[in-house]
């Protein structure tokens, strides 16, 4: 089993990475708590509830599988379940799931009573990326995550065996992610990634103990410095601002979330180009994109004039300006506004299948 820290103002939590390691949940989680109340999904319910709940006396609520679920309306049966289960301060919710799970269970925990501790028991791999950093929220239909909190967990704990039963689609979405992370902080760590060459459900354990801990030491670091996403944890966004208007554009659920971000991140690339006169070998990157299954152009039915629109609603605009999170090179992000034509040209060019260069 591996370990690391994640220090934040508020304080530090582990993260423990490992196999197995989810049927010691209890051992692993410090603190006395009065009582333990698991929220997961339809999906996750079958194949782990059980190793989890060891306890009967550990009520559960299970929420439909999906984006659709984080919601006012699920968050409000979450919250009269809570309400009904009588959990007091010293309650302790568990958050057994992917990102929709430990966002909705995180921002439960961050306004039951104010506030009360929640652990993560991630069981996908883009959830290495959503379960570190204390982002919690529901969706609204003007776009994702636009009400939240940030409530930091109180634990993570990571077991590699719940990746073994993901689609092809779910590992790939959560190793974009991973790329991500690689892209604005490691370029030593990118060219492993791409030497490796294979798709990563064909990682070993070790592996992806590897790349998990790789990943969450990055956001860490960042989170370390910039909680509230004032400054550099903007930058943990590389890919995201056209990621979410293409999801949002398609309709949640369209396409998984990595699979977006995956647009965003090659976008994002061709822009750092225009803006930086610099070169990031960019056929080997889509090259590489696609053996793994990736996509790296904007879905043709998609209107390149509403995604600048939409992109402009985007958390990180200000005055409606376009920002974008671009590269000056490998592991060096800068937040830039956008120039709207140029925007518009590289999307369209994007849509076009052709890309520009």
């Amino acid at each position: 089993m591996d370990s690391l820290s994640i220090d934040t103002n508020g304080g530090s939590y582990p993260v423990y990475i490992g196999t197995g390691i989810r049927f010691k949940w209890q051992e692993l989680v410090k603190g006395s708590y009065s009582s333990f109340f698991i929220i997961t999904d339809e999906e996750v319910e079958g194949r782990y509830l059980s190793s989890i709940q060891q306890d009967k006396e550990i009520q559960t609520f299970v929420v439909p599988s999906g984006e659709e679920s984080k919601s006012f309306s699920r968050y409000h049966e979450v919250m009269t379940a809570l309400l009904k289960a009588d959990l007091d301060r010293q309650a302790c919710i568990i958050a057994l799931g992917g990102g929709v799970v430990g966002d909705l269970a995180g921002f439960a925990a961050a306004t039951y009573m104010r506030g009360i501790d929640f652990v993560q028991i991630p069981t996908t791999l883009l959830a290495h990326d959503s379960s570190v950093g204390g982002k919690t929220g529901i969706n609204h239909e003007l776009g994702k995550n636009l009400i939240g909190a940030f409530h930091q967990p109180a634990a993570v704990i990571y077991d590699t065996e719940c990746l073994r039963t993901l689609p092809d689609r779910e590992w790939r979405s959560g190793f974009s992610e991973v790329i991500k992370h690689a892209l604005i902080h490691d370029e030593a760590f990118l060219n492993w990634l791409m030497e490796s060459g294979k798709p990563v459900q064909d990682y070993s354990n070790e592996e992806l103990q590897f790349i998990i801990k790789k990943g969450i030491a990055v956001k860490g670091a960042i989170v370390k410095e910039d909680e509230r996403e004032k400054g550099i944890r903007a930058y943990l966004n590389f890919g995201h601002t056209l990621g979410h208007a293409i999801e949002a554009e398609l309709g949640y659920g369209k396409m998984t979330h990595g699979e977006a971000v995956a647009i965003g991140m090659i976008y994002a690339l061709r822009m750092s180009e225009e803006y930086f006169q610099t070169t990031f070998r960019m056929d080997d990157i889509e090259k590489w994109f696609q053996e793994i299954g990736l996509p790296t152009t904007v879905p043709k039915e998609l209107n390149a004039s509403q995604l600048i629109e939409r992109m402009k609603k985007d958390k990180k605009a200000e005055n409606k300006t376009l920002q974008l999170v671009l590269l000056k090179r490998i592991g060096q992000p800068i937040k830039v506004k956008v120039n709207d034509d140029i925007a518009l040209k590289l999307l369209r060019a994007s849509i076009e299948g052709s890309g520009a260069h």
